[in-house]
């Protein structure tokens, strides 16, 4: 491919590998390179706590060139945890971003460089840089670049050859001038037949006729009676490709997550609960909780019911050291829920729930959710959990194996609640509310009863929503 330049009026001659330009306009000179007055500062990632040694850039909120003021933000970083805005620290002009969108960045390496020179000659530097592109406008004239040939092929004497680029491609593959080939479209267009066409000619091969042109012979009355037309399959091209991402955010937080729970040994244990009365109480006492801007689903009851169990059953509110020499007892329970994102599986939770109400454990998932669903969870969300619940069923499913989160010892997976029929004591067909659990517990530390005891509890007040108090405050 080669373009040509034409200049009209030269005003300046250049010394190409030579330190001395001359200009005609010597006032006219645009500078490239920075002022040397102004003071360039490396704004480095700051450490933002955790642990956290690498972030993922979301969003860019300035380009460079752009003006800056303290506290204006700059952008949107994701650790393994949370998202964070980045505000800027200086008053002056962005001239490097060193990242690009969705790239890793680390902490204590440099995110942008701000030059902190005051914003005068500025305007001095735009009105040069218009004056200078103005006179190129006016002294250069570009032409578009063109094959040499498709020139040759497009214009012979005189003559404009009409084909489409296949075409072109298909004639030049074959050795082929596009002026000797004689064109049956329209305006004498030369199409992919007519370079078939010409090839056969030349090869002295049997080409297959054009779609168009295919003549089917009658069929004999035999053949007629006897034969039965078989349709011809054209084989389907897939022509999908496989492509390679990289694993960030919380996709690879979740990776070293699993890994260290596989290396826990679970205790597994499945069960059934009888929610007919809780499903009755819900429904009346869903419209007070919307009169009050509250949305009360059957989580809370769920979270509650659990907190009054590992009130009797605490080993299940614990965590374990590495090497499981010391337990720890957890005052407060910290109950983890996990949810289901466009960025992934994250768990955040509510805190101290043994002292909440349930409208009031409501309220706090409410806020999670709504955080959790624009991706602004912050770290203190989602750290501190001491058990977990685990919602499969609302995406459809009976029972699961959850793997524990470690630095816990216990999980809970709650099924889909479905309509049943069973036996009352009278031996008599009934309409339930069933809903399925499945436990997984540290197996070093806990046994299968204490698991069953704990899940017998825990459907206790469930099946018998009353004796949970509500505090409707």
């Amino acid at each position: 491919m080669c373009s040509s330049v034409h200049v009209v009026k030269p005003k300046y001659t250049c010394l190409f590998g030579y330190s001395s330009f001359k200009f005609s306009h010597p006032h006219r000179l645009l500078r490239t390179t920075s002022t040397v007055n102004g003071q360039i500062l490396q704004f480095k990632l700051s450490d933002i706590g955790e642990g956290i040694t690498e972030v993922t850039i979301k969003e860019w909120y300035v380009k460079e060139g752009d003006t800056v003021s303290q506290f204006d933000s700059i952008c949107e970083v994701q650790s393994d945890k949370a998202s964070v805005t980045i505000t800027s620290r200086y008053d002056g002009i962005i001239r490097k971003l060193y990242y690009g969108v969705d790239q890793i960045a680390l902490v204590g390496k440099p995110l942008v460089d701000i030059e902190t020179e005051t914003l005068k000659g500025v305007d001095r530097t735009r009105d040069r840089t218009k004056l200078v592109n103005k006179d190129s406008e006016e002294d250069v004239v570009e032409t578009p670049a063109v094959f040499h040939d498709e020139h040759t092929h497009q214009e012979i004497k005189g003559h404009k050859t009409l084909a489409t680029p296949a075409v072109r491609r298909l004639a030049m593959e074959n050795n082929i001038k596009l002026s000797e080939v004689v064109g049956t479209g329209k305006d004498s267009r030369i199409l992919k037949e007519d370079i078939l066409n010409y090839l056969a000619k030349q090869t002295g091969a049997i080409l297959p006729p054009s779609p168009k042109s295919e003549i089917i012979p009658p069929l004999l009355k035999s053949e007629t009676i006897q034969s039965i037309p078989v349709p011809v399959l054209k084989p389907k091209v897939f022509t999908g490709k496989d492509r390679t991402e990289p694993i960030t955010g919380f996709a690879k937080t979740m990776v070293k997550t699993m890994s260290m729970a596989m290396k826990i040994p679970h205790l597994g244990y499945c069960d059934e609960v009888d929610l007919t009365q809780l499903v009755k109480l819900q429904k009346e006492l869903k419209p007070i909780a919307l009169a009050r801007g509250i949305k009360l689903s059957f989580m809370p009851f769920f979270l509650k019911a659990a907190s009054l169990g590992l009130l009797q059953f605490p080993i299940l509110n614990a965590s374990v050291d590495e090497n499981c020499q010391n337990i720890t007892y957890k005052a407060s329970h910290n109950i983890g829920i996990a949810m289901d994102t466009e960025q992934g599986l994250i768990v955040p939770n509510v805190k101290d729930v043994q002292f909440r109400s349930v409208f009031e454990i409501a309220i706090e998932l409410n806020r999670l959710q709504k955080l959790g669903s624009t991706n602004h969870l912050g770290t203190a969300d989602v750290t501190g959990g001491t058990f977990t619940l685990s919602n499969i069923g609302s995406i459809g499913g009976t029972y699961a194996k959850p793997l524990i989160l470690p630095l816990e010892v216990a999980i809970g997976a709650l099924g889909a609640i479905k309509t049943v029929p069973r036996f009352n004591e009278k031996d008599e067909v009934i309409k339930t509310q069933i809903m399925n659990v499945s436990w997984s517990a540290d197996h070093r530390i806990i046994d299968g009863a204490t698991v069953a005891r704990f899940s017998n509890l825990w459907k206790s007040y469930l099946e018998n929503p009353a004796s949970m108090l509500l505090e409707l405050k």
